[in-house]
């Protein structure tokens, strides 16, 4: 299935997203253009989860999406990310299908860790310039920072990160390397998912006592250098070589921090409110 009529890319405001992320190329449904947009947008629009904590709810409508991610100086978790871009694709022309990805972190395989659920979103992309479709993946939080083919490889760099890309039998798995060393980011089918499929996912991620983005702050932001990561109060800034430098803040810090270093700002009134809920 493509994407045609299917992500609302209709009500997109295509001249004031692609300001937001400072992209001035073509508007072409090409490699390059797929390449350029997903550098432009994982290091404009970071990852965050401060909507659940702050006790609101996180819709997919576009309305909603280009309020949050456009408009403001804020960021969003995969299926935001993903189903803004799903837009951005479809008004450019290409022709794609949304996926479902299960994050695993180092658990593949370890029968002692239950099975998480399948809750990251990514895109796997068609353009004639390349012989197999391109994945996607602006929500993640971690990069990459260009499209990877799905196809089995060794390893791999998307500019100084590096990754491998394994199949197994009936799904894909994603390697990063960081600092622990090779990890596996992800794992992945090819089924196809659909909007309402997003929507379900998403409810879970944003309600759920099981879901880690209910109970605690979480912000990435990624950088072609620097990986920065906030996890509670514990902020790490990660290096393509492995290296890794992490602090703990102070609960007063967090709002300074997430827009200097996040480049998450938010108003009086909830930078009190987060600051409350991590003192509690």
């Amino acid at each position: 299935m493509t994407a045609q009529t299917t992500w609302r890319g209709e009500e997109l405001d295509l001249d004031a997203y692609l300001t937001r992320i400072g992209y001035d190329g073509e508007r072409a449904p090409t490699e390059a253009a797929l390449h350029a947009l997903i550098r432009a947008h994982t290091t404009a629009i970071p990852f965050e989860n401060l909507e659940t904590l702050l006790g609101r709810p996180v819709p997919l409508d576009l309305e909603s999406l280009q309020r949050k991610l456009i408009a403001s100086p804020r960021g969003g978790w995969c299926y935001e990310n993903a189903v803004l871009f799903a837009a951005v694709l479809e008004r450019f022309g290409f022709d794609f299908t949304a996926l479902s990805g299960r994050v695993t972190m180092g658990a593949a395989g370890r029968v002692e860790v239950p099975t998480r659920p399948a809750t990251h979103a990514l895109l796997a992309v068609r353009v004639p310039e390349s012989e197999h479709p391109l994945i996607a993946d602006v929500g993640f939080g971690a990069g990459p920072l260009a499209a990877y083919p799905l196809t089995e490889r060794g390893e791999f760099a998307l500019g100084d990160w590096r990754f491998r890309l394994e199949r197994l039998p009936g799904l894909w798995v994603l390697h990063q390397f960081a600092r622990d060393g090779w990890v596996d980011r992800y794992t992945f089918t090819e089924a196809p998912q659909y909007p309402i499929d997003y929507e379900v996912a998403n409810h879970f991620v944003a309600t759920s006592p099981r879901s880690p983005f209910t109970r605690r702050i979480f912000a990435q932001r990624f950088h072609p250098d620097v990986h920065n990561i906030l996890d509670k109060r514990t902020w790490t800034a990660e290096y393509p070589d492995g290296r890794a430098e992490s602090r703990e803040l102070e609960p007063d810090e967090l709002p300074k921090v997430l827009a200097e270093v996040f480049e998450i700002e938010l108003n009086a009134a909830d930078s009190a409110r987060l600051v409350a809920t991590v003192r509690d």
